[in-house]
């Protein structure tokens, strides 16, 4: 099959392509002509769009990021910080059920064997997106939420915990009802933690249990 060039639609099957045999298979499934089937295209595409496996496998995990951006940057910002924490918690959960196999790859439980790019390279391909969690927390701590801390640091706790949820999630193990009896509690302990009031954490994060 004979494709367009720089066709945008090709593009996107050939990274949910490469993404679901990666996570499904594994590293040694990323051949060019099982890329190709996957997307249902031909096999010079994969040049045409990428040059090389390994700036597939690269851009497998931009695009990973790129649609976890794109649902962050979509969340209300309030003048509660913590109610925009737990709206980019919901899009964090989202994205990853949404897209299960990008989300695998982006943060490694898909191995990507020597396709991996470095870990300086994979931490500031993603970085935009843990910089929206970081802004959260700082603000949370202005307005007096939160326990002064460095936001960073409050902000990879948060992501940390979050990341464990969501893979499980994503895994099935928690059913419907995960949000509600897991996420919830576990969001109001940490944030607790860290010098939340819990009632007052429960009523600004009440649209975690509309997911």
């Amino acid at each position: 099959m004979i494709e367009r060039r720089g066709n945008p639609e090709v593009r996107v099957r050939l990274l949910e392509g490469a993404a679901r045999l990666l996570a499904e298979e594994g590293p040694s499934a990323l051949t060019l002509r099982r890329v190709a089937t996957e997307a249902d295209t031909s096999t010079m595409a994969v040049y045409t769009h990428f040059g090389s496996m390994a700036d597939l496998a690269h851009a497998v995990v931009g695009e990973g990021f790129a649609r976890l951006g794109v649902l962050l940057a979509e969340v209300p910002r309030t003048d509660d910080a913590i109610t925009d924490l737990a709206g980019l918690a919901r899009a964090y959960l989202a994205n990853a059920r949404q897209n299960p196999h990008l989300y695998a790859v982006m943060f490694g439980t898909a191995p990507l064997g020597g396709y991996r790019p470095q870990a300086t390279d994979e931490r500031a391909q993603g970085q935009y997106t843990f910089d929206e969690v970081v802004e959260a927390s700082r603000r949370a701590v202005d307005q007096g939420r939160l326990t002064p801390a460095e936001p960073q640091a409050i902000a990879s706790q948060l992501w940390t915990a979050m990341h464990g949820y969501v893979t499980l999630d994503v895994a099935g193990f928690f059913g419907k009802g995960g949000v509600e009896h897991v996420l919830v509690p576990m969001f109001v302990s940490l944030l607790g933690g860290l010098g939340a009031d819990p009632d007052a954490t429960l009523t600004s994060i009440r649209t975690l249990a509309t997911n």
